[in-house]
């Protein structure tokens, strides 16, 4: 086997086991939800619900499992508020005990006007930025990081999501046929690392298809998928 494809299924086990745990800790739900273009999809990724100590220090270790085993240079992490924020830090963390410590910061979504000031916070923004975020609909809080980050000086170098449902965007209510990720990666020029995408969901559910639900919710994502999914 060669090192390429020994990664590889390093990189399938990995998104596996966090497809896994976003199920057991009730992340990732199935049923029919309105997502913010106004489709009806048939599951839910919520990672607000990563709301405990224990469900955030593993969310972090398969963070930074990912990022490192993408092979992404930079020089410091930034979690764009709010969601990112928690992400930032405890990536920070978790890369510092996997030997790799880098300072992080982040921003308020108002500026402090006593104190420090301003709506950055944490460690100087400078170098190649890794953004740390849970998911990417439009792309619009990468564009808002990406300001951000060029206005400090640095520079805006790579973004690492949890979850990527590869599908299209929307643009003026429209659908594109491009996702929120080729966005980022084909005209922002910024790398993309996921823990998992929307493959590595239709894996889980089809290697479960004798499970009674499973088998529903393993059709009714692929039809989603062939609906609204986007080629790689």
């Amino acid at each position: 086997m060669s090192i390429n494809n020994a990664q590889q299924d390093q990189n399938n086990r990995l998104a596996q086991e966090f497809v896994q745990f976003a199920v057991d800790a009730g992340v990732l739900r199935f049923g029919e939800f309105k997502t913010k273009a106004g489709r009806m999809s048939p599951y839910f990724f919520n990672a607000g619900l990563f709301d405990d100590g224990a469900k955030m220090a593993r969310l972090a270790e398969f963070y930074a499992k990912a990022i490192v085993a993408s092979g992404m240079e930079f020089d410091m992490v930034f979690g764009p508020a709010y969601k990112g924020i928690p992400l930032a830090a405890t990536v920070a963390v978790e890369l510092a005990r996997l030997g790799r410590n880098v300072p992080f910061a982040y921003n308020r979504k108002e500026a402090k006007d006593h104190g420090e000031g301003g709506t950055l916070v944490g460690a100087p923004i400078q170098g190649r930025v890794l953004i740390i975020d849970d998911v990417m609909s439009a792309g619009t809080a990468a564009r808002e990081s990406i300001a951000l980050i060029k206005a400090a000086g640095a520079t805006p170098h790579a973004v690492a999501i949890a979850l990527d449902r590869q599908e299209k965007a929307t643009e003026n209510g429209k659908d594109v046929d491009h996702s929120a990720v080729q966005y980022v990666r084909n005209q922002l020029g910024l790398q993309v690392c996921n823990i998992a995408n929307l493959a590595d969901l239709l894996a889980y559910l089809g290697s479960r298809g004798g499970e009674g639900e499973m088998e529903q919710h393993h059709k009714s994502v692929l039809a989603y998928r062939q609906r609204y999914g986007v080629n790689d």
